[in-house]
């Protein structure tokens, strides 16, 4: 569990004592995939642009700084083989959803990735985990975050409404649906991060007003984010409860997260942006896990 306690009072700006947060990290484990094939041949999202080059060795180089970054914090990274005609498969947090020795992998709404899921089904098996593919269109943690005892689930682009139910089911764990509406962020992870069990970052105008009624009666105390922010993709961020890694150019969001008392962590990320893809969508969380 993450654990936040106080570390005494200060003074405020208003002269008043307001205490100090002291966010703790704790261990994780993540799931990545090496962008060798990396590239941007088909378009499914408003980033994807095939007419535009994209530089392999770049997008190479800054996948492995968030790769090092995550080792030098103490998680444990695991690899994933990457698949010739795949060039998606770096976006591993679509991959799958996983729970305790449970892994529920992507069914893609978009053909360009169907082949992806084979993989995934196989590494986990190969590590003992129970293992299924989604029965309807469900792409992983893109659209599914867990936050304390909820799995908080996207839908409006990618995964089906109906793939809430299952996931519920499939988890035993309460599902909080939630209705994205600006295809730019087209995935959850790419409009909201978690950054520890009772604390959200996210960009309401990402979402339908209920689902922003809904995110500030569960999270009051969330960070909210600029439009600026969200358009260089800062809440595509990965949070262990005190390090936040996340795209540099969302400078605002980082001040806000200093003054929460987390700690930001940029990265660059302008060459996977081109295939819509940031620091969260490179890393798949392999919570609780067989084997962490």
């Amino acid at each position: 569990m993450n654990l936040i306690s106080d570390a005494g009072p200060v003074t405020s700006t208003a002269g008043r004592p307001q205490p100090v947060v002291t966010r703790r990290s704790t261990h994780r484990r993540y799931l990545m995939c090496p962008p060798t094939y990396f590239d941007v041949t088909y378009s499914i999202n408003p980033w994807m642009n095939p007419a535009k080059p994209t530089d392999q060795p770049i997008a190479a180089a800054q996948w492995q700084r968030i790769h090092d970054q995550l080792v030098s914090l103490g998680h444990t990274v695991d690899l994933i083989p990457p698949v010739p005609g795949l060039p998606d498969m770096v976006f591993a947090a679509n991959g799958a959803t996983v729970w305790g020795d449970r892994a529920l992998v992507a069914r893609f709404r978009h053909e360009e990735r169907d082949a992806e899921s084979a993989s995934y089904l196989e590494w986990f098996a190969s590590r003992g985990l129970q293992v299924r593919q989604a029965e309807t269109a469900n792409e992983g943690e893109g659209d599914y975050l867990t936050a304390g005892r909820w799995l908080l689930a996207g839908s409006g682009f990618r995964t089906d409404r109906r793939a809430h139910l299952e996931s519920e089911q499939y988890f035993d764990r309460p599902v909080i649906g939630l209705t994205l509406v600006d295809d730019r962020y087209y995935h959850l992870d790419t409009a909201l991060a978690v950054l520890d069990e009772d604390t959200v970052m996210y960009y309401p105008g990402a979402f339908t007003a209920g689902s922003q009624a809904i995110l500030r009666e569960l999270f009051p105390s969330a960070i909210i984010a600029t439009a600026d922010d969200a358009a260089v993709f800062g809440l595509n961020a990965v949070s262990d409860g005190r390090h936040v890694v996340m795209p540099a150019g969302a400078t605002h969001l980082m001040a806000k997260l200093r003054e929460a008392g987390f700690e930001p962590i940029g990265m660059d990320v302008s060459e996977l942006l081109r295939a819509g893809g940031g620091v969260k969508c490179c890393t798949l969380e392999l919570h609780d896990s067989a084997g962490g």
